[in-house]
């Protein structure tokens, strides 16, 4: 994918907050991100202070096994917005992508980003539809989303996931 960002495309920071998620669903998100067709990304993980020992231990794993992922272990929870902020501070992306512990992207998520930014190079924020995957991998709860709305923002975070922002860097 070329863009006027670079033969790579615009470099995206997936930023994922963590607090005891269970292992098999971390680990699933983070090989969902590094599955994806648009590469030029990293993967930046605050742990908030899990009490599972295990979480910590898999977060090295998956650092040790791709150089993309990058980390910190808060030593004190803050709950999400502190921990996603200690994750934003890891980034050196063009854009953050906001993604939860266990969330999946589907492996054209990243270039649906990158393609966007080329089409609206002017755009702070970039959003995406979202659904939910149920234990046997089954899609249910689609959540189809509206151009902006300004109106409707202020009266529900209709947003949510995946949104990408601009970080300015």
């Amino acid at each position: 994918l070329q863009s006027s960002l670079g033969q790579l495309g615009p470099r995206i920071s997936v930023v994922i907050p963590t607090y005891n998620p269970r292992i098999e669903h971390l680990e699933a998100a983070v090989q969902s991100v590094l599955r994806q067709i648009h590469q030029n990304l990293e993967v930046c993980i605050a742990d908030d202070a899990s009490t599972d020992p295990e979480v910590q231990r898999c977060i090295v794993r998956l650092a040790a096994k791709d150089s993309r992922i990058r980390y910190v272990f808060r030593r004190q929870n803050g709950h999400i917005s502190e921990a996603s902020n200690s994750a934003l501070a890891l980034a050196t992306g063009d854009y953050v992508a906001l993604m939860d512990q266990d969330d999946l992207l589907p492996e054209y998520a990243l270039a649906a980003v990158a393609a966007a930014v080329r089409r609206w190079p002017d755009a702070g924020l970039i959003y995406s539809d979202e659904d939910k995957v149920d234990e046997t991998g089954r899609r249910f709860q689609p959540h189809f989303k509206p151009d902006w709305n300004l109106t409707l923002l202020r009266s529900q975070n209709y947003i949510c996931h995946l949104a990408s922002i601009v970080t300015g860097k």
